[in-house]
């Protein structure tokens, strides 16, 4: 495609072949977004970062062209003359990022008024990047509020296009909102809104394909990166047909299409019971893994024999112990969730949820090992290979331009990239210089005021001491 405002630099087009496998050349073109606020600085530390990475491991066989584009305040200031409003967006960056498949981005301001409500969210609804991939781990020796931050090691698999995040709303008092009351109520009979007349009223859409395809990207990488276990965290016990239905196709997906690389927790449970005693009967073994089996109807217990007898179906494949060696699929309540992963992190490895407690949830843990300051992220679609990684935190102006906030975030979603693309000796460079660093107390003023004896840096100093340390 021939640009207008967006200057394409030398360098090749990262590809998605007909298998699903990325082809990345060595000099590939990817598109960023400097970001507004604070993203200016970030992003001048973290482009020489990954630069001198790449220059470390790979000489000059191998080099990154970047090309800029542009969204957010400096975009809209840029092009508002020739585009209005939709210079906070520009056709040609959703375009860019379509083309080159593989874009990082710095934090974005959100346009106030109408319009667009979110950029962040218009890109991956736009692009269908329908993961929002958020690892968190700690790094020794950064600050945490709780005592065993080390025991955090998860990858967050967030739904990105459907929930209430979809955007479907209405205002009370409009025309919109009064005709979708009224349907509720006449058509629908629906009783249970307490104050019909001054509510509001958002739609939450969750679908059998967009839950299959995040629960299945989930199995993929926890399979890939050897991970223990995928759990998946809904409020399926209030929310039974949207949330509650989330996890069910969850199970399906991972039942019908990884049955001998998984084993469902529950099935763990009656396999392993058959294994401790070989004689236990199905209703016994009905009755060790559901406490209120006695005070079921016999069409419940009539379900709970046939889920016994089906996990029992699998012990050629699964039995004496085998099912251990299995990726293990089970699933919790989100509020129970938020407990455990404070007070047994060991037991969460990749988890899998629905848009809103996905964003509660990333955040939440990112606090556990020093915030969302150094915690990366990605949108990803894996089926199109089309991604965007980017920083996590917002745009912080009042600190734009003092060459002061931690980068730590923008850095280590661009060693995500360097996984995605392949280039993983780069990602680990950087990842090794990270957890030196940090470990000399060389630090950015977030992390410099809690740490006994630390050393301040700039946030281009953090960088420097970065290269410094490769």
């Amino acid at each position: 495609m021939n640009y207008t405002y967006v200057t394409v630099p030398e360098g090749e087009r990262i590809t998605m072949d007909s298998n699903g496998t990325l082809k990345v050349p060595n000099y590939p073109v990817i598109p960023f977004i400097e970001g507004d606020g604070t993203g200016t600085d970030i992003w001048k530390a973290s482009v020489r970062v990954f630069d001198a990475a790449v220059k470390k491991v790979y000489g000059e066989s191998r080099k990154i062209s970047w090309m800029e584009v542009f969204a957010g305040a400096k975009s809209f200031s840029l092009f508002r003359d020739t585009m209005g409003d939709k210079a906070w967006l520009p056709d040609e960056t959703v375009t860019a990022f379509r083309e080159f498949l593989v874009g990082i981005k710095g934090p974005l301001t959100t346009p106030i008024g109408g319009g667009i409500r979110s950029l962040n969210v218009a890109l991956r609804q736009l692009l269908d990047l329908y993961v929002c991939l958020r690892p968190v781990r700690y790094f020794q020796g950064v600050p945490s509020p709780v005592k065993k931050p080390e025991d955090v090691d998860m990858v967050v698999f967030r739904e990105n296009c459907e929930d209430i995040y979809a955007g479907i709303e209405w205002m009370t008092g409009t025309d919109e909102c009064e005709k979708f009351k009224n349907f509720l109520l006449n058509e629908m009979g629906v009783d249970k809104i307490r104050f019909p007349d001054s509510s509001s009223f958002g739609v939450k859409p969750i679908s059998r394909q967009g839950s299959e395809r995040l629960v299945r990207a989930a199995i993929v990488y926890a399979i890939k990166h050897k991970r223990k276990s995928v759990t998946v965290v809904h409020k399926g016990n209030i929310m039974k047909y949207t949330e509650g239905a989330f996890k069910d196709w969850g199970y399906m997906v991972a039942s019908s299409e990884f049955r001998h690389q998984i084993v469902t927790e529950r099935e763990s449970w009656i396999l392993d019971n058959k294994d401790r005693n070989n004689s236990i009967s199905v209703e016994e073994n009905s009755r060790m893994i559901d406490p209120g089996f006695d005070m079921m109807s016999q069409t419940q217990k009539k379900s709970i024999y046939q889920e016994v007898e089906a996990a029992l179906s699998l012990m050629p494949t699964h039995g004496a112990g085998r099912w251990k060696k299995f990726l293990l699929i089970k699933d919790t309540i989100a509020d129970i969730t938020f407990q455990q992963v404070l007070t047994r992190a060991k037991e969460f490895d990749v988890v899998a949820t629905m848009n809103l407690e996905g964003d509660l949830l990333s955040d939440a843990l990112a606090a556990q090992v020093g915030g969302i300051g150094i915690a990366p992220g990605a949108n990803i679609n894996y089926m199109t290979g089309h991604a965007i990684f980017e920083a996590t935190h917002g745009t912080a102006p009042k600190y734009a331009s003092l060459d002061k906030v931690n980068p730590g975030s923008m850095i280590l979603s661009g060693v995500m990239m360097f996984e995605y693309i392949g280039w993983q000796e780069a990602a680990d460079l950087i990842t090794n210089s990270i957890d030196r660093t940090i470990g000399q107390k060389r630090v950015t003023y977030d992390f410099e005021r809690m740490m006994q004896g630390a050393t301040l840096l700039s946030c281009s100093g953090f960088a420097d001491a970065l290269i410094d340390n490769m």
